[in-house]
């Protein structure tokens, strides 16, 4: 009767400190400058550094329009995520989460810099912010798998976070978010808000 619902055992999840995930990223980053497939690599980039800035699960990430980036709303602006987890079947939970900790910046650059290199329409309505290199018939881009995104942070921790001897996925990055918002002094009403917790 009182048995946890689920079948998996809970696992302690603790993210790398501050300072590894920054070294992460300046490594990730130096790598974008000589690696063979430019577009796709920054994009798992961007995707994992949005990841950690602002606590999105991987689903609700590569879920995101170009669209869904409303700049003027706020002090920093913010994401429409739209596909947000649900609760035991209730279907998608829809939040608005700001571009703090450097969010904003991270999607500004792959916007500018790199979007454009997948070759889709920038006013195409439902243009995915996180594009596939793989074509829908009508020659827009598809939306980026999961599997890319949890796969490119796994070769990105092999290279640059060699050190790290637990696995680290979005989840975890989701965890460190989480951490960096409480240590930086936010309630936790307010972090469970930002990552969509009811």
């Amino acid at each position: 009767m009182n048995r946890p619902r689920g079948s998996k055992d809970a696992q302690l999840r603790i993210p790398p400190s501050a300072s590894e995930v920054a070294g992460l990223f300046t490594g990730w980053a130096a790598e974008l400058a000589a690696c063979r497939k430019f577009a796709p690599t920054a994009r798992n980039y961007a995707a994992s550094k949005l990841m950690s800035e602002v606590g999105l699960r991987v689903n609700e990430a590569r879920r995101l329009d170009l669209d869904d980036i409303k700049w003027d709303l706020g002090r920093f602006g913010k994401l429409h995520v739209r596909y947000g987890k649900g609760k035991r079947g209730s279907g998608p939970r829809e939040r608005m989460v700001p571009l703090i900790n450097g969010a904003g910046r991270t999607l500004r650059w792959f916007i500018e810099e790199v979007w454009g290199q997948f070759g889709d329409d920038h006013t195409r309505p439902g243009a995915p912010l996180f594009p596939s290199e793989r074509k829908n018939a009508d020659g827009s881009s598809r939306r980026v798998g999961d599997d890319a995104l949890r796969s490119g942070l796994v070769v990105a921790t092999t290279a640059h976070l060699p050190g790290w001897a637990d696995k680290l996925t979005p989840h975890v990055l989701r965890h460190f978010c989480a951490s960096q918002l409480y240590l930086n002094g936010l309630d936790l009403i307010s972090i469970q808000e930002v990552l969509g917790h009811s």
